[in-house]
């Protein structure tokens, strides 16, 4: 067993409590998956006034990805050792900046400058949300609170595009739209300063323990986690599943456009639609967290039915409308295996690691984005749409065989 310093156990809060914990978590992890689409819908746009191809656009998202991940990584050490809180702010702060460099960028650079800053507000996320979580939310209501995290993420996808598009075709400016998103996070990031009570993940007393194991010399390195095969596991998991993401996010609007001549107008909707299925997935799914004792199970059943409806859109023999409702119905799976993901995560991870472990882990979800981002849109270039949905499927049901590893080693070790 790891000697890792635990986290201390937080008095029970009361049920309203933990909700305005994961209320607040889940709206800054919305406004954080908001801005992982700032640039995405806009695309189009780009390409008109700017002129690049979709492999100059895919690479702004391998800018953010990369500096998403590898900030990610470093991230969890940072909450481990300041606390969630504070880092939490700076990221708020970085996605307001972000969204200011995309509504005055005059060319390549600039828009490279707004992804670079996105990525960097992306990075401390999931580690600061997850330890808020796991030291403030009550044991019996932490399988709805990674839910509520989970759905409230698909949530910041599916309005992304609509909030975009919409102002721009609104104000017909995609200026004023990305100026309109910076205040968005600017509100945000108040309200998270005025209800700061909330989001305390007891970092002084958790510190203390650290140093008092530390002295006594009980406590193992800080980077003894890495040593865990399933940590690796789990970081595989989430590059192939955010490989297949990033494919649909970034590419199954005009994929669908080449395939079935669907317009730009029904196709922006797929991907909103897609982010929906994927909430009401998450939904259903915080429910089976606590019901069902194999989680691999539950993830690969809910991904094997992703799988299958990317590859029939992939086929290019359904109607029009059937392939386009093909791919927002394997958002359902995918969110549906939200849930048991994360709390596999926890039950894999060694105590007193949570910030660096889930840095590390969803550290490959940025991975996975930043590799699919060009590699997708290399494949959009040679008009191969069929592969972006193919490659797809293929790259989820590569996530199942790890999801399963872990799950089999997690059950060894119980």
């Amino acid at each position: 067993m790891s000697s890792f310093a635990t986290s201390p156990e937080s008095a029970p809060h009361s049920a309203r409590q933990d909700i305005r914990t994961i209320g607040l978590i889940g709206l800054g992890h919305c406004t954080s998956h908001f801005h992982h689409m700032l640039l995405p819908p806009l695309f189009p746009v780009f390409i008109r006034e700017f002129g690049f191809s979709y492999a100059e656009l895919g690479l702004l998202l391998t800018v953010f990805f990369v500096i998403s991940g590898v900030g990610q990584a470093l991230a969890g050490f940072v909450v481990d050792r300041h606390g969630a809180r504070p880092v939490l702010y700076g990221a708020m702060v970085c996605y307001v900046a972000a969204s200011l460099a995309t509504a005055t960028a005059q060319g390549y650079a600039g828009l490279m400058l707004a992804a670079a800053l996105a990525g960097l507000g992306n990075a401390p996320m999931h580690p600061a949300n997850f330890t808020i979580l796991n030291r403030r939310v009550s044991t019996p209501r932490l399988g709805h609170a990674f839910s509520a995290h989970g759905l409230s993420g698909n949530l910041g996808w599916a309005l992304g595009p609509v909030f975009l598009i919409g102002l721009t075709a609104l104000t017909g400016s995609w200026r004023i739209a990305a100026l309109c998103a910076a205040l968005l996070g600017a509100g945000v990031l108040a309200l998270m300063l005025w209800r700061r009570a909330d989001l305390d993940d007891h970092h002084a007393t958790h510190r203390a323990q650290v140093q008092a194991q530390v002295a006594s010399g009980s406590a193992e390195h800080a980077l003894a986690f890495l040593k865990l095969p399933a940590v690796w596991l789990c970081f595989s998991f989430f590059l192939w599943t955010a490989a297949a993401l990033g494919a649909i996010q970034s590419f199954a609007s005009p994929a669908l456009n080449l395939m079935y001549g669907l317009t730009d107008t029904t196709t922006a909707f797929v991907v909103t639609g897609y982010m929906l299925c994927g909430a009401v997935g998450m939904f259903i799914g915080g429910f089976l967290v606590n019901r069902v004792a194999r989680l691999e199970r539950t993830i690969g059943v809910s991904i094997g039915v992703s799988v299958c409806m990317l590859l029939l859109s992939a086929s290019g023999q359904l109607p029009p409308w059937l392939a386009a409702l093909s791919v927002v119905l394997a958002g359902f799976g995918t969110g549906l295996a939200n849930p048991s993901r994360d709390m596999l995560i926890k039950r894999a991870a060694p105590p007193g690691a949570t910030g660096r472990v889930y840095g590390t882990v969803y550290a490959g979800l940025d991975t996975g984005l930043a590799l699919a981002a060009p590699a997708f849109g290399l494949l959009m270039d040679h008009r191969m749409p069929a592969a972006v949905f193919a490659g797809a499927a293929l790259t989820l049901a590569l996530g199942v065989v790890s999801a399963a590893i872990v799950g089999q080693r997690v059950a060894a070790r119980t």
